[in-house]
């Protein structure tokens, strides 16, 4: 089964570590793009990417999933992301961003959105 995740804090690296570990495959991880932090403000990622990268997942950090927002480009690579992994699920643990209908409608067997 290929399940894409969306998540960014540590609360869902846990998640996308479970769903790893139970042997389901991961083609893509959606999170938010990498922030300034630290004394230095260098970008970081975060703790999904991290664990994503590790695994060799490929990672989309749209700003937005809005295809007539401010940043349409971004919507636009990450449509097309979701549509080359072929999810059968998407599981959605503190990703940051409101998804619009048209990505809840992609994976086969829908959305599943989890909360501690």
């Amino acid at each position: 089964m290929n399940v894409v995740f969306a998540g960014t804090p540590d609360f869902a690296r846990v998640a996308l570590q479970s769903l790893l570990a139970a042997g389901f495959r991961v083609p893509l991880v959606l999170t938010q793009p990498d922030r300034p932090a630290g004394r230095g403000m260098k970008l970081q990622a975060s703790p999904v990417k991290q664990l994503a990268l590790e695994h060799g997942i490929a990672v989309a950090q749209p700003r937005s999933l809005r295809l007539d927002g401010k940043y349409p480009d971004d919507p636009a690579a990450a449509q097309q992301a979701l549509q080359a992994a072929q999810a059968d699920v998407m599981v959605v643990a503190a990703y940051g961003l409101i998804l619009p209908q048209w990505v809840l409608s992609l994976p086969r067997l829908g959305c599943l959105n989890i909360h501690a």
